[in-house]
C-alpha cells in the first residue's frame, strides 16, 4: 500500500493531525448537531433561526472537508466514520424532540463556545508544530465565534 508522505517531521506530524483529527471530529458533529435543532426547531423565531442554523451547518461541513484534506496531505487519513464521531464527540446537543427556538439557541451557543475553546488550545499546540495548520484553525475559529455571536444575540436580553 502506497502512503502518502509528509513534509513535517514525524513528531509535528503527529501534533498537527491529532489537532486535525479532533477538529474533525467536532465540526462533523457540530454539523448534527445544528441539523438535529433545525429539522427540531419550533417557536415564534422558527424561521430566522432555521436559516441560521443552516449557516453554521454548512461552514461546519465546508471546513470539515477541508480539515480531512490538511490531514492527508500530511499523510494521516482522516477518520470521519460515523462510529469514530459518535464515540469521540462531546459537544453539547439538543434533546430529542421539538425544540424551543430559545432553547436551540442556548445549545448552538454553549456547542460554539466550547467548540472555540478546543480549537484555541489546539492553536497554541499547533503553533511551532505547523504553522499552515494552526493558520486553518485560527481561520475556522474565527467563524465559530462570528456564529456563536450571532447565536447569542438571539436570547439578549435574557
Amino acid at each position: 500500500m502506497t502512503t502518502v508522505r509528509s513534509t513535517l517531521p514525524d513528531d509535528a506530524r503527529k501534533v498537527a493531525c491529532e489537532a486535525l483529527q479532533d477538529t474533525l471530529v467536532d465540526l462533523l458533529g457540530l454539523s448534527l448537531v445544528g441539523k438535529q435543532a433545525h429539522w427540531n426547531i419550533v417557536g415564534p423565531r422558527f424561521r430566522s433561526i432555521h436559516l441560521q442554523l443552516d449557516e453554521v451547518v454548512t461552514a461546519a461541513r465546508d471546513f470539515a472537508d477541508t480539515v480531512a484534506e490538511r490531514s492527508a496531505a500530511l499523510g494521516v487519513p482522516p477518520d470521519g466514520r460515523p462510529e469514530t464521531v459518535a464515540k469521540a464527540f462531546t459537544l453539547p446537543a439538543p434533546q430529542e424532540g421539538w425544540v424551543r427556538d430559545s432553547d436551540a439557541v442556548q445549545v448552538m451557543v454553549e456547542a460554539l463556545q466550547d467548540a472555540v475553546a478546543r480549537l484555541r488550545e489546539r492553536i497554541d499546540a499547533t503553533e511551532k508544530a505547523d504553522p499552515v495548520t494552526q493558520d486553518l484553525l485560527i481561520s475556522i475559529t474565527a467563524e465559530l465565534e462570528k456564529q456563536r455571536w450571532m447565536f447569542d444575540a438571539e436570547n439578549f436580553p435574557r
